[in-house]
């Protein structure tokens, strides 16, 4: 019995609307489940969890977005008992709704595709739980949009499907991807150079730590009688003797004893090969450009764009988690408002502390126009008629 059914098809007599570019879509993937077009687990490791810049970008926009409370609203008045509303508070018995949420958005801004399952055994859904990017696959329809999500895991695999009308129980929620028609773009992805000149940079100062903070130096023999040149087995026992007696961090600074004619040269950088330090603060704000995040917020130095600090944090808020929210709580409403008829889901930016200011400014506003009735005011305010 196959794990999920087909659509119902449509009434005979009802005129049917449908994309035409979708049909050539169809014909490109003819069927076939579409992989995500790149590593995800090289983007994770060396950009997620290699990085710290990447890593606090990802930390702070899912953890920001995650936190702000979704209000469920039913035929437009604010329902906190309702069904809906008690699912977002606890979508599954193992997570909470801010859990689940910023697992959503943290594999959103890892990967640029995010996931969520609807389970339950009624007509509405009872559970809600996020799945793993990296372990989904989209069985595009014969239409081009979504038929079906292969999940695999522990080498086997489960196939979503739409149930008997036409739902499917699975959100995708992506990044715009401009070269792809299934998958979305990862921020990790459009910043990966910045990435990698940021991690040789630590590298780079770690090689530096390891070797005293210089170069160690060069050892010149010089001995005409043996033709300036060291026999094999000299050659390889001082090779031995450096690399086993003065290499590594516990012994920099420890005296060579020299013999035989060596004479050591120390080296040093130029200021110019010191420029990479510069180059790495320019690779953070670039990752952080990526994400949307004010590098004022992440302690990189030369960055002057927001006067303080608590306005660079209100426009974090304001550009790269308050459009994030809505479009999630949009997504949500779309998809789970089939299930939960008369509902929307929004964000209760009312209780965010950051947006205080620009809160109590509108609401002086609202106040001082006295040709809006109270009415329409809690209206404008985002209040209950």
């Amino acid at each position: 019995m196959p794990l999920f059914r087909k659509p119902r098809p449509p009434q005979s007599g009802r005129e049917q609307k449908d994309s035409r570019a979708a049909r050539l879509i169809a014909l490109t993937t003819g069927g076939r489940p579409q992989w995500t077009p790149r590593d995800y687990a090289a983007l994770a490791s060396e950009g997620f969890a290699r990085n710290p810049v990447a890593y606090r970008c990802v930390r702070m926009i899912a953890e920001a977005a995650a936190a702000t409370p979704l209000v469920v609203f039913h035929h437009g008045k604010r329902a906190p008992d309702h069904p809906l509303q008690r699912l977002l508070h606890r979508p599954n018995p193992e997570q909470g709704g801010p859990d689940l949420m910023e697992a959503f958005f943290g594999n959103l801004q890892t990967a640029g595709n995010a996931y969520l399952e609807a389970a339950g055994e009624g007509d509405q859904p009872a559970e809600l739980y996020a799945l793993r990017p990296d372990r989904m696959t989209l069985v595009p329809g014969p239409r081009g949009w979504p038929l079906a999500y292969d999940y695999q895991a522990g080498g086997r695999s489960v196939r979503i499907g739409r149930d008997a009308g036409g739902w499917l129980p699975v959100l995708h929620l992506k990044l715009f991807n401009p070269t792809s028609d299934h998958y979305g773009l990862s921020p990790l992805e459009a910043a990966a150079f910045a990435i990698d000149v940021h991690n040789a940079s630590s590298a780079w100062n770690k090689a530096l730590l390891d070797n005293s903070a210089r170069p160690s130096g060069a050892l010149v023999y010089a001995h005409r009688d043996a033709g300036d040149r060291l026999s094999e087995e000299q050659f390889d026992r001082l090779k031995a003797e450096l690399a086993g007696v003065h290499s590594g961090a516990l012994n920099a600074g420890r005296p060579l004893l020299l013999e035989g004619g060596l004479d050591w040269r120390p080296m040093s950088l130029t200021p110019a090969e010191m420029d990479f330090t510069d180059g790495k603060h320019a690779a953070a704000r670039e990752i952080a450009l990526a994400f949307g995040v004010p590098p004022q917020l992440l302690g990189i130095p030369g960055d002057a764009t927001y006067a303080n600090y608590r306005e660079a944090n209100a426009a974090f808020w304001r550009h790269t988690v308050v459009p994030l929210s809505e479009r999630a709580a949009r997504a949500l409403t779309a998809w789970l408002g089939a299930k939960f008829p008369g509902t929307r889901i929004a964000p209760d930016l009312d209780a965010v502390p950051a947006l205080s200011t620009e809160r109590d400014a509108l609401w002086a506003r609202l106040e001082a126009a006295s040709f809006l009735t109270p009415d329409e005011r809690r209206r404008l305010a985002g209040l209950d008629g």
